[in-house]
């Protein structure tokens, strides 16, 4: 057995989930609990039938890549060839990391509260890392100082996520603007791009010619089991990217890729889902504020994270709040040391389920 693969633990939060029960108000996972827009599937699905579902080249189709390339526009990253289209974000991530870092004297610097797969990763390939931590007296907002400030010589690159799983932070226009001051590669998860509540969203790569971008559809249109995902980069690290892509899956679904090449040609189809959210974002700030709980503002994706009203031990907490109160939370630990005492609660599910969640950890 590699003793690289020994060494991680599985994953927490699955463990969590897995112990919720039948009639358990379920905050947990990320998932959304819209559905799909059936249009792009059945459009998709009359595709398959005249042509089948044969591969693509390995960086994806090349039309759907365009027309990625097209909406977002980064400078010098805005044709085709500076995409690849990947089994999902968690692919492009991982491959990003594999290529861009090597092991025997380059470290990842990771902005924490942060999705733990990051970590993993690194730690998969044998790619030393270190945290920086937001502070919680901050409220967890992108210190951009203090991010640069941890930069030393070993770091070839920064992993920042915005918007923020697990604590719904955004890096603002001017933060992203500071940060292309940065001397490292930058690697900017948007996959909750679509889902922001704030005015100026800051994207690294409309400043820094040295970031990679990574986003899927998963979260915007509800299509987490498409497994369509994609890098955007600048040609020489997209071309090395794509040679690890080509090796890790060969190439991403032909089906799912003519979903989103039909999502890309209907203006507006990518943010069609964020109207929900929206709504459901001023419901949620309402209840939280009438649950006397303390939350960290929520600037975009779909989660909020509450500080225990009593001790420190978000494991414990979450533990109890699953088996014996019916409520399944993620400990605020697994995103980090700086947020432990915390728990991340995704609010996708019923409001009203989400009000009596609340009062259950209000009360724990």
């Amino acid at each position: 057995m590699n003793p690289r693969v020994s060494a991680i633990e599985p994953s927490l939060i699955r463990a969590i989930a897995a112990k919720k029960k039948a009639d358990s108000i379920d905050l947990g996972l990320g998932e959304p609990t819209l559905l799909p827009q059936q249009r792009f599937i059945e459009a998709a699905a009359r595709w398959a039938a005249e042509f089948g579902v044969k591969y693509t080249v390995n960086a994806g189709d090349f039309g759907l890549r365009e027309r990625i390339a097209a909406h977002y526009a980064y400078p010098g990253m805005n044709a085709g060839r500076n995409v690849v289209v990947t089994t999902g974000s968690q692919e492009a991530m991982y491959v990003a990391i594999k290529t861009m870092l090597d092991p025997a004297g380059e470290e990842l610097l990771i902005v924490d509260p942060a999705f733990p797969a990051y970590a993993k990763m690194a730690q998969l390939e044998g790619i030393p890392y270190r945290h920086v931590h937001l502070r919680e007296d901050d409220a967890y907002r992108y210190d951009v100082e203090l991010i640069l400030d941890a930069v030393d010589r070993a770091t070839r690159m920064i992993v920042i996520a915005s918007p923020a799983n697990p604590t719904g932070r955004v890096l603002r226009d001017a933060d992203a603007r500071r940060l292309a001051e940065a001397p490292v590669w930058v690697l900017q998860d948007e996959i909750y791009r679509e889902l922001t509540y704030v005015d100026d969203p800051g994207n690294v790569a409309r400043y820094y010619p040295y970031t990679i971008a990574v986003n899927s559809l998963s979260k915007s249109n509800a299509l987490t089991g498409m497994r369509i995902g994609w890098i955007i980069a600048p040609d020489d690290a997209l071309d090395a990217m794509n040679k690890t892509h080509s090796y890790v899956t060969s190439t991403a679904s032909a089906f799912g890729q003519r979903v989103a090449y039909e999502i890309f040609g209907e203006p507006g189809a990518l943010s069609e889902q964020s109207a929900w959210y929206r709504a459901q974002h001023a419901r949620v700030n309402a209840a939280l504020d009438a649950s006397g709980l303390r939350y960290v503002p929520i600037d975009g994706a779909f989660y909020a994270c509450v500080k225990l009203p009593r001790g420190n031990d978000s494991l414990a907490a979450a533990l109890d709040l699953v088996e014996r109160r019916g409520v399944v939370a993620i400990p605020g630990r697994i995103f980090g040391d700086t947020l432990e005492g915390w728990l991340r609660l995704s609010w996708v599910a019923p409001i009203d389920q989400l009000e009596e969640g609340l009062h259950r950890i209000a009360n724990c």
